[in-house]
């Protein structure tokens, strides 16, 4: 049964208005679509290139390049698109079933840091001009959200493989880069797209991402004027607030740690279920709240939120504070006299090492904080170097969150840890489907119980922006909001 849609996503034709500069976290490495990720450079690729389906402010689904959409057979495994006729991408070539097959192919085999989007896609076939059905290989309860992120990016068939596409993309959006005015980890300057498909999500003749890795850079430059939206840290809300700036506050994110190395191959000390515990127990997830993150957060032990179907309130406190206990667990682990743990740090996440050090070193554990550029955080993470971090991730529906932290694919389980039983969970989970609530409920109690991770907080993610100049409808499950939901004022 396929989605309605037909025309729907296009809206009436708008003037764009004036220029929006975004301060950027990250910078953008490459264009291709197959190296495409979600997270802080999602916005960046919406500038250039559309998806499959889009998601709107409140998380609902809707047509973008394919009109409609439907599994086809009671096993949910084959998945039919129709796609939008009469786009053209900035190179002039035109929108088909091929383009995206194309595309789609391409994401499959180019190993980017969202490979395991489609992990599960066996083949993707024409079925017409217009017409594309996926198969899976087994269900997939995120594809279709999928769609709208990384996987769902489509580039033109002629720039795939091309490596200009590195530097500049190519693809159906409602801006084209303006190459000229754009500097490689500086700026990217965009121009609003002549003969855009629907002119009611160009806001802006001009959209301006600069690049701003630092904290300070970004504070100071929202301050100044220089950019009018930017995602702060907790500690810089204040400021911003006092230069007349407005503060949009979402629970997107966990924070806390991640640990990794669950079977011990770098840190055999992690490999004992206690010792996870352990570090679970000796954080005051309070004084992590109110210090690292200025009160924007909501203790937890958990690392599934409220958007899945996972998340469950009982297991707030299901690790309280108690570093005698920790102690007693290290001690029971054989390791009385604690041990050493190596974890990155970048600018971004600086502010966290107290909030990791002293806890641990109270239970015994030493840790070695090493420098990281902010630039390199998240390949480092997944280079299977480093046993733990602190890195916040976004909590997002359940399948989802399940191949972003706990398949042996995601760059978030760089060791590639497996559970036989935890295995046995998810395979009824991703047979139930995305609205499953028992099942998916059972996983987020065993993955607790087992400590994979030690969060501390549903953490509040404060995006900043200029009042004046812009309103920005806060994008959930994210913490940039989508390009879409940047508006002139007034």
């Amino acid at each position: 049964m396929l989605a309605a849609a037909g025309c729907a996503g296009i809206g009436t034709p708008a003037s764009p208005a004036g220029v929006l500069n975004i301060g950027q976290v990250q910078d953008v490495a490459t264009w291709d679509t197959g190296q495409g990720h979600n997270g802080h450079r999602l916005v960046a690729f919406q500038t250039a290139y559309d998806t499959l389906i889009r998601r709107e402010p409140d998380g609902t689904l809707v047509p973008m390049l394919a009109t409609a959409w439907g599994y086809t057979d009671d096993t949910q495994t084959t998945l039919a698109l129709t796609i939008r006729e009469g786009v053209t991408f900035s190179d002039g070539e035109a929108l088909d079933a091929e383009a995206v097959r194309a595309s789609l192919e391409h994401f499959r085999t180019a190993n980017g840091p969202q490979a395991v989007q489609t992990a599960d896609v066996a083949e993707v076939r024409v079925t017409g001009p217009y017409r594309v059905e996926i198969e899976l290989a087994q269900p997939n309860p995120a594809l279709e959200f999928y769609l709208s992120q990384a996987a769902g990016m489509i580039a033109s068939p002629a720039a795939l493989g091309d490596p200009a596409l590195d530097r500049t993309p190519v693809g159906s959006g409602p801006y084209v880069m303006d190459e000229a005015r754009s500097v490689t980890g500086d700026r990217y300057v965009f121009r609003a797209r002549d003969g855009y498909w629907d002119p009611s999500l160009q806001q802006w003749d001009e959209v301006v991402l600069k690049v701003l890795a630092e904290p300070t850079a970004r504070i100071n430059a929202l301050v100044a004027g220089q950019v009018d939206g930017t995602q702060l840290l907790p500690r810089n809300t204040t400021q911003a607030e006092n230069a007349g700036r407005e503060i949009v506050n979402r629970d997107v994110n966990w924070a806390g740690l991640m640990l990794f190395d669950r079977d011990g191959a770098v840190a055999p000390e992690l490999a004992d279920v206690r010792v996870r515990q352990a570090i679970n127990l000796a954080f005051d997830r309070q004084v992590a709240v109110d210090g690292l993150l200025g009160g924007y957060g909501t203790p937890t032990s958990h690392v599934f939120g409220e958007a899945s179907t996972a998340f469950d309130p009982a297991l707030d406190d299901y690790y309280g504070y108690d570093p005698q206990r920790a102690r007693e667990l290290l001690a029971e682990a054989g390791h009385p006299d604690g041990f050493t743990l190596s974890m990155p740090f970048s600018a971004n996440t600086n502010d966290a090492i107290p909030f990791v050090v002293q806890p641990l070193a109270d239970i015994g554990i030493t840790v070695r904080a090493a420098s990281v550029p902010g630039q390199a955080a998240q390949s480092e993470i997944g280079s299977a170097r480093w046993p733990a971090a602190y890195f916040p991730i976004f909590q997002g529906p359940t399948w989802m969150a399940v191949e972003q932290m706990l398949v042996p694919q995601t760059l978030y389980n760089p060791f590639r840890s497996e559970d036989p039983r935890l295995d046995g969970i998810l395979d009824r989970l991703r047979v139930a489907g995305p609205d499953a609530v028992d099942e998916a409920r059972e996983m987020a109690r065993y993955v607790t119980e087992q400590a994979w991770f030690a969060p501390w907080a549903r953490m509040g993610n404060t995006y900043a922006f200029d009042g004046g100049k812009v309103r920005v409808e806060p994008q959930i499950g994210q913490v940039v909001p989508s390009i879409y939901n940047f508006h002139p004022a007034g």
